[in-house]
């Protein structure tokens, strides 16, 4: 009995303890140490969490990129699209310094923080997010896509494109940069997307009606609530809605104001939203997250899932454009 007992003891650590262990080896001696190959150009990165200026390889700033835009789960050739939009954007970074970001530092040619530039995340951070496993598996995707893309950019009739990109247009469509930016570029054009449905299909946000006033500098609260709900596309009303039906210009109690500011203001995950008050509240449902213009990364994810290869995803979401070596 006792031998029975024994055996069952050291059957459960080798399923709990050996053959994990075993298993994390076997990953290490297959991945090495998951490291980019240097590029030799160096791009200065200012660390906004932590106020220092930091000095790296390009290719692996390009890493820590990707892994802090796109989830690492994506296909390989969605990874790849990522790296090229954002090898792009921090190339122009270094041939056009954003004055922005000399703000913060004047040697800095990039910063973390995606406001105002891409965000960034340490090998460190990916260890602490994703467990030793995880982050061998993760870590070896992400840096395979940068590898087999390295060094390539987007151009436009020879000049370097601004490669802006969101997390989901919702799946119809991708907006025209003219309808949320001042000026329309022809590279930054409404394009159909995959048809994907994932997490940021649908959103709600339920916001007091004073929060409203004070964000937006309206005055709803002035309104009687039974008069509010009674009338509320009265108080609130669509003026102009883009190409793809999402929210151009809003009046909220006579007052005009953009939908990319009301979005901005709100907190909401679009401009693509619908609204309806419950007594002192004003819940918004959202469809998609982020401007809608550029690359859709749950858009690319889509495509590479169907076959498309990374250079044919990069030339659909950014019209017109050539795929060319730094």
């Amino acid at each position: 009995m006792r031998k029975y007992i024994l055996g069952g003891i050291i059957l459960i650590l080798l399923m709990i303890i050996i053959i994990p262990l075993c298993t994390l080896l076997l990953l290490e001696l297959d991945y090495g140490k998951v490291e980019i190959t240097p590029m030799g150009r160096a791009i200065n990165v200012f660390n906004y969490q932590t106020g220092k200026l930091m000095t790296m390889d390009f290719e692996e700033y390009i890493v820590g990129v990707v892994a802090a835009e796109m989830p690492a789960s994506f296909e390989k050739e969605a990874l790849k699209v990522q790296a090229v939009a954002a090898r792009t954007y921090a190339y122009k970074r270094l041939v056009e310094p954003d004055a922005l970001i000399k703000e913060y530092h004047p040697q800095a040619d990039v910063i973390t923080s995606p406001a105002i530039c891409q965000a960034w995340v340490s090998d460190a951070e990916l260890k602490e997010k994703w467990g030793r496993l995880d982050y061998l598996k993760f870590k070896k995707r992400i840096v395979d896509a940068v590898e087999e893309t390295r060094g390539e950019i987007l151009v436009y009739q020879n000049k370097l494109i601004d490669p802006v990109y969101h997390a989901s247009c919702g799946g119809e469509r991708t907006e025209d940069s003219g309808d949320v930016w001042k000026y329309s570029f022809p590279y930054l054009q409404s394009v159909e997307c995959s048809g994907h449905e994932d997490k940021h299909l649908q959103d709600t946000k339920t916001i007091p009606i004073r929060n409203i006033d004070v964000a937006l500098n309206s005055n709803l609260e002035a309104v009687p609530a039974a008069k509010l709900q009674s009338s509320i596309n009265t108080y609130l009303q669509v003026v102009e809605k883009t190409k793809t039906g999402r929210i151009k210009t809003l009046s909220i109690n006579g007052k005009k104001l953009p939908g990319t500011e009301v979005r901005t203001k709100l907190g909401l995950k679009s401009t693509w939203f619908t609204w309806r008050i419950d007594t002192n509240n004003i819940t918004f449902t959202t469809r998609g997250y982020g401007h809608g213009v550029g690359m859709c990364q749950y858009g690319a994810d889509g495509f590479a899932k169907q076959g498309k290869k990374y250079d044919h995803i990069l030339k659909h979401f950014y019209q017109g454009v050539e795929i060319v070596k730094m």
